[in-house]
């Protein structure tokens, strides 16, 4: 007998949770050397502050939220490493890859926000120009430079590599990229490091640094306090154009979209699929991103009834797979019966009412001056209608028969007497109809006789 607990264990807390994921990250040795950059960044941000508190210079404050965005960047790469980690559970079915591509959306998106705070702080600066001092200005630059350098080229961050190379370029990179292939052209040699295209934060920094270093010369030749809010706005500027295409990637991998330039070979895929022995159809495709580099899908596949189902779903698989790391197939056989029209004689018994039907009593007074048959003022001259639909007009009380025998009225065959018998006859009771009376149909193998049939005999 299992021991009986009166109380149920407590759950633990949200920071204790982060504490736990915290002490699995810092288990591993390779997340020692993201901490103690993280540290330095901490310590590099404190003394940034500072100066740009003591310098009285937006340029360098916009700078250094640069490097803000880098200790963003550090922790977006502890959790690259912590969902190396973690193994897919009963919540997350699909892993945990999905923590990193918001973590990389949310890192642009607040460096954007900081942009778009540099950008008031500066209109507000036109205004009212502040005196700018340039005692710590081109030392807090080449301290913000150097570390930022440092770090992108010494950390192996997997997330915003893969992004800055999916990504579309930004304006910055395109500008660059120009000025590259005249440079090229004469120096050859330089096609390795500049083309096809610069790495966006190396560049964003290296043109952040040479913003300050410009602001730097002209306040101090001709005390140009002007050109420290324009640098200001132009570094704002480049960093909302670096940031943007990044957020706009991120983002759709989020809203789960298919990756554009996969488009063509999941259509070549699932032609050759369509054309594999056995599948009738392939339906219901939906296939997207699910973390950086990983595409995830499902698709339904309709086979023949006489097609081996595991030999189907090998080669649909073995197709997919190429291209689609996590595929669900479906497989179902066709089951799909269309009706055919026989071109023997309707058996009596083919047709059979439902349990309960709804069929419209008219009032037993037929109005003066009315056609019984279809309640419409009738011309003596005119011939009879070709359909009788049994609409005797708007007074009309709907009755709730109860399905009692089977009876395929109209038809012309025989069946049994209807109940209500004093009301209702084998016309459904309505004046001018009586036994005479039948329906056509849209069967064309039932006789064409109408006003023929004989009064109903019982069926055996």
């Amino acid at each position: 007998k299992g021991t009986i607990h009166l109380f149920r264990k407590s759950q633990r807390s949200l920071v204790g949770k982060l504490t736990h994921e915290f002490r699995l990250v810092a288990a591993d040795r390779r997340s020692w050397k993201i901490l103690l950059f993280g540290a330095i960044n901490l310590i590099c941000i404190g003394f940034l502050l500072m100066w740009c508190s003591s310098t009285n210079s937006i340029a360098l404050t916009a700078y250094t939220y640069l490097t803000i965005f880098d200790l963003f960047s550090l922790v977006t790469c502890l959790i690259s490493y912590w969902v190396m980690m973690k193994k897919p559970s009963p919540v997350y079915s699909f892993g945990f890859e999905r923590f990193e591509v918001l973590a990389v959306f949310a890192s642009t998106v607040l460096a954007q926000l900081g942009a778009l705070f540099i950008l008031k702080e500066s209109a507000e600066r036109f205004l009212e120009q502040p005196e700018i001092h340039t005692g710590r200005l081109l030392v807090g630059t080449f301290v913000a430079l150097f570390f930022n350098l440092f770090t992108m080229l010494s950390i192996k961050n997997k997330p915003f590599a893969y992004v800055s190379e999916a990504a579309s370029t930004s304006w910055l990179q395109e500008h660059v990229a120009d000025l590259s292939r005249s440079i090229c052209g004469i120096i050859p040699g330089l096609s390795s490091i500049f083309l096809p295209r610069m790495n966006p934060f190396v560049l964003i920094d290296i043109a952040g640094a040479l913003a300050l270093c410009i602001t730097y010369m002209l306040i101090e030749i001709n005390n140009y306090f002007a050109v420290d809010t324009a640098s200001a706005i132009a570094i704002a500027l480049m960093t909302f154009g670096t940031m943007y295409p990044m957020s706009v990637y991120s983002g759709k991998v989020l809203l789960q979209t298919t990756p554009p330039h996969v488009i063509g070979q999941l259509d070549k895929l699932l032609r050759e699929v369509s054309t594999l022995d056995g599948v009738l159809e392939v339906r219901n495709e939906h296939f997207w991103t699910l973390g950086f580099g990983t595409l995830a899908g499902s698709v339904h596949v309709r086979i023949r009834r006489d097609a081996n189902e595991q030999m189907v779903l090998a080669h649909v698989t073995n197709r997919l797979y190429t291209l689609v790391s996590t595929l669900t197939v479906q497989i179902f056989k066709d089951d799909w019966i269309r009706p055919t029209l026989s071109s023997v004689p309707i058996a009596n018994n083919i047709l059979n009412l439902p349990e309960h039907h709804v069929i419209p009593m008219p009032s037993l007074k037929a109005a003066d001056g009315l056609n019984p048959v279809t309640s419409t003022p009738a011309k003596p001259s005119s011939p009879p209608p070709e359909f009788s639909f049994n609409t005797p007009g708007k007074n009309v009380s709907p009755v709730i028969l109860l399905n009692t025998q089977t009876k395929p009225y109209g038809l012309g065959f025989n069946h049994g007497s209807a109940p209500y018998s004093s009301v209702l006859n084998q016309g459904l009771g309505v004046p001018g109809m009586g036994a005479a009376q039948g329906f056509r149909t849209g069967f064309a193998n039932v006789p064409s006789r109408y006003g023929t049939n004989a009064r109903a005999q019982p069926r055996p």
